[in-house]
């Protein structure tokens, strides 16, 4: 797996909704098995099925290739990428490499339209070779917060939304809730990898404003004015929920309000969903933990200078 962004850890902590015995093996690498609906995954570029691995010299990866059992059928294009610069290889010499071992082994060469394509990945430390399997959907820019229909300022990029969608457990047949909605931009690329999203928010305008963002981008979706610390929902009607706090910053409430808002809230997801992601821009492990919850990993991952989101995935 070619990882993105710059975090593996929480690049990996994604891929392993959708696959099992998820490894790293190098920065921007990973392994996995298990592999399910890996397209929807937002921070893994490519799948390949794996050749082998070698150190990241080319004469090592034409030794790999050399040594593989490959049936020559159909035609061939071979990519060489050095996975975010760490190693200065040139990629040009390792594809005219690798493709004349491929020539040798009786493969035709078509860069246009190859009935299969080899990766080869360098990284620190290591070079992986595979078959490509999958590209993920790369388009996250087409639903940009500013470019929705409805908009307000600090929504989340669509990118991290699907991530923590998926963290969550969004997937067909699976039920997501959202009990501070906002603009329903995390429940909007849930539903897009094919879960049954609701959403909950205390504002009026929210909740219009998610409806019509629903209304943009999915079949169906339901959204509905609500009280995250008395949701009207049965017990355990959800398969899991993902939300992101109100920032002190940036909203009315503060101090020992949202400090109480955020911990009932907790308590009461806790009643309708075996597991939820909590973003917050402040840890809240302890919160989370007085609630019942187990936070199972945190990542800390910074927007800009002055302000890092908290991610809490707790089960």
């Amino acid at each position: 797996m070619e990882l993105a962004g710059d975090s593996d850890p929480f690049a990996v902590r994604e891929a392993e909704s959708r696959c099992s015995a998820v490894e790293p093996i190098a920065p921007g690498l990973a392994t996995a098995r298990g592999v399910d609906r890996p397209d929807a995954l937002a921070y893994t570029r490519r799948i390949c099925r794996l050749v082998g691995t070698c150190d990241p010299e080319i004469e090592t990866a034409v030794a790999v290739l050399r040594a593989a059992a490959i049936d020559p059928t159909g035609s061939v294009a071979v990519r060489a990428r050095d996975v975010r610069g760490l190693t200065g290889i040139d990629t040009q010499a390792v594809e005219r490499r690798l493709g004349s071992v491929l020539v040798d082994r009786g493969f035709s060469v078509d860069l246009d339209d190859p009935d299969r394509t080899l990766l080869a990945f360098f990284s620190e430390d290591v070079a992986a070779l595979g078959w490509l399997e999958t590209e993920t959907v790369r388009d996250f820019s087409t639903r940009k917060p500013t470019d929705k229909p409805f908009f307000q300022p600090g929504s989340m990029d669509s990118m991290d939304a699907r991530a923590l969608s998926n963290i969550c457990g969004a997937g067909p047949g699976k039920r997501i809730l959202d009990p501070m909605c906002g603009t329903g931009g995390i429940l909007v690329e849930a539903g897009l990898v094919g879960a049954t999203v609701v959403g909950v928010d205390a504002q009026e305008k929210m909740v219009r404003g998610a409806r019509r963002n629903f209304d943009e981008y999915l079949d169906r979706g339901t959204v509905v004015r609500g009280d995250a610390t008395r949701l009207p929902f049965a017990g355990g009607s959800f398969d899991g929920a993902v939300f992101d706090a109100p920032y002190g910053r940036q909203s009315r409430i503060e101090g020992e309000s949202l400090e109480r808002l955020v911990g009932d809230a907790l308590g009461e997801v806790r009643r309708v969903a075996s597991r939820t992601v909590l973003v917050g821009d402040r840890p809240w492990n302890d919160a989370a933990e007085a609630a019942g919850w187990t936070v199972t990993d945190r990542f800390d991952r910074r927007v800009h200078a002055s302000l890092i989101r908290y991610v809490h995935v707790l089960g």
